[in-house]
């Protein structure tokens, strides 16, 4: 009897260990499955910081080339929603849309010589994850280190607004940070 004590001790510690193990790797897993859902995660919010930067950039174009008289960008961003300066109000954004990596409506300004806003960049933290194969208008963006240098500024957001295409170049944004 007591070896048939012994054996199921000894089947039993076995067992216990294979239990332990199991568990290892299973949290081995499910930490791999964290770290790439937390990967996709960060370059979904790239994509959509890029689309919602292209977006502010258009529209400061929009009201810079729509200027009547001498133009100009705005002061503030809530003058894209509704421009003023016409009769009848013009709309060149639909609505303010947050920095997808912080969520917040703040953002970073890219000033003209005049102080007006020329561009945005997100305030978040860290270095970006994409760092190559932008699209044609951000292709300067390839290998920056920060978000905060990735500059969505009026006059990229056309290609026919860049030099040597006979376009007139909108005041150039100083890179003057608030």
């Amino acid at each position: 009897m007591r070896n048939g004590k012994r054996l199921a001790a000894r089947q039993s510690g076995f067992t216990y260990l294979g239990a332990l193990f199991l568990i290892m790797l299973m949290g081995m897993a499910l930490a791999g499955a964290g770290q790439l859902w937390s990967t996709a995660s960060l370059r979904a919010k790239e994509r959509e910081l890029l689309w919602v930067g292209n977006q502010y950039a258009q529209a400061l174009r929009s009201y810079y080339r729509s200027s009547p008289g001498v133009a100009q960008y705005p002061l503030s961003l809530e003058e894209l929603l509704e421009d003023r300066r016409f009769p009848n109000v013009r709309r060149h954004l639909r609505r303010l849309y947050p920095d997808p990596l912080t969520g917040s409506l703040e953002w970073g300004y890219v000033r003209s010589f005049d102080g007006r806003i020329a561009g945005v960049y997100s305030l978040a933290d860290g270095q970006p994850r994409k760092q190559a194969r932008f699209p044609a208008q951000w292709a300067d963006f390839d290998g920056m280190g920060s978000y905060a240098e990735w500059q969505f500024v009026a006059e990229k957001a056309f290609m026919d607004g860049l030099p040597g295409n006979g376009s007139p170049m909108p005041p150039a944004a100083t890179g003057q940070r608030q």
